[in-house]
C-alpha cells in the first residue's frame, strides 16, 4: 500500500495508536498536532528513517492551517489518499456548570475541526477522484454521554450527522465517508477522566466488563481506508463493548 494518510491531534494518545497501524499496514502517514515538536517527537518514534513519516503543525480551528498542511502533503509525497478526523478536546464539567463560553470552545472545536478537515481535504480527494475519510465520533453521542461532558457529547453526536451529509456530497466522486463511534478505550484520555476509584465502576456497566482496545480501533481505520472499502460510506461504526446495540 502506497497511499498517504493524515490524521489529525496524532502526536500522543489514540492519534499515535492509530498512526502506528497506518505505518503497519503500510501506509504513508502525516502526523499533525497543534504541537509542532510532540509531532515531530511521534514521527521520529514511529519512523526512525523518516522517510514514511511527515509532521505537520495544524491547528484544526483554522481554514488556512488545513490548506497549507495539505500543500505541504503534497509538496512531500505528491498525493493524498486518507484523512482521520481525530482531534478533539474532552471536558467532563457537569451539565449546569458548563458556562456558554466553554461550550462553544468545545462543541466548536470538536465540531469545526471535522468540518473542516472534510470540507478542505474532501474538496481535494473529490476533484483527484479518490478517497477515504474517517471520522473520530463517540458512543457518547449515541447515549448522552456518561463519563463525558453534554458538550462533547453534542459534538460527538453531530460528527456522526456531518459524516453522513459529507457522504452524500462525495459519494459519486469516490470518496467515502464514514464514522467510528467508540466506547470507553483502553488510553490515557479515559483514565484521565475516569478516576481509579470509579474504574470498577465503570467496567461493572460494560456488558464485556473490559475497555476497548486503540489497536482494534485503528485497525477499523485501516479497513475503511483500504481501496475495497468503496461500498461503504455514511456509516457509524460502533465499537463499544455492548454499551450501545442498535
Amino acid at each position: 500500500m502506497n497511499h498517504i494518510a493524515l490524521v489529525t491531534g496524532a502526536a500522543q494518545g489514540l492519534g499515535m495508536r492509530f498512526c502506528a497501524r497506518l505505518l503497519a499496514a503500510g501506509f504513508a502517514v502525516v502526523i499533525t498536532d497543534r504541537d509542532l515538536q510532540a509531532a515531530q517527537a511521534a514521527a521520529a518514534q514511529l519512523d526512525a528513517q523518516g522517510s514514511r513519516t511527515l509532521a505537520l503543525k495544524l491547528d484544526v480551528g483554522s481554514k488556512q492551517d488545513f490548506e497549507q498542511a495539505l500543500e505541504q502533503v503534497l509538496a512531500r509525497f505528491g498525493a493524498l489518499h486518507v484523512v482521520v478526523n481525530n482531534a478533539a478536546v474532552t471536558k467532563t464539567t457537569p451539565l449546569m456548570q458548563i458556562s456558554p463560553e466553554e461550550f462553544d470552545a468545545v462543541v466548536g472545536l470538536n465540531l469545526r475541526s471535522v468540518f473542516l478537515g472534510c470540507q478542505v481535504l474532501g474538496a481535494h480527494l473529490a476533484e483527484a477522484g479518490y478517497g477515504r475519510i474517517i471520522n473520530m465520533a463517540s458512543l457518547a453521542g449515541q447515549n448522552g454521554g456518561t463519563a463525558t461532558g453534554a458538550h462533547y457529547a453534542a459534538s460527538k453526536g453531530a460528527i456522526v450527522t456531518l459524516s453522513k451529509i459529507f457522504a452524500k456530497e462525495f459519494a459519486s466522486r469516490g470518496v467515502t465517508v464514514n464514522a467510528i463511534a467508540p466506547g470507553p478505550i483502553d488510553s490515557p484520555a479515559v483514565q484521565a477522566a475516569v478516576p481509579a476509584e470509579r474504574m470498577s465502576g465503570l467496567l461493572a456497566n460494560i456488558p464485556v466488563q473490559r475497555l476497548g482496545d486503540a489497536d482494534f480501533i485503528g485497525d477499523l481505520i485501516v479497513q475503511l481506508a483500504r481501496p475495497e472499502a468503496y461500498f461503504t460510506t455514511g456509516a457509524t461504526w460502533d465499537v463499544n463493548g455492548g454499551l450501545f446495540m442498535r
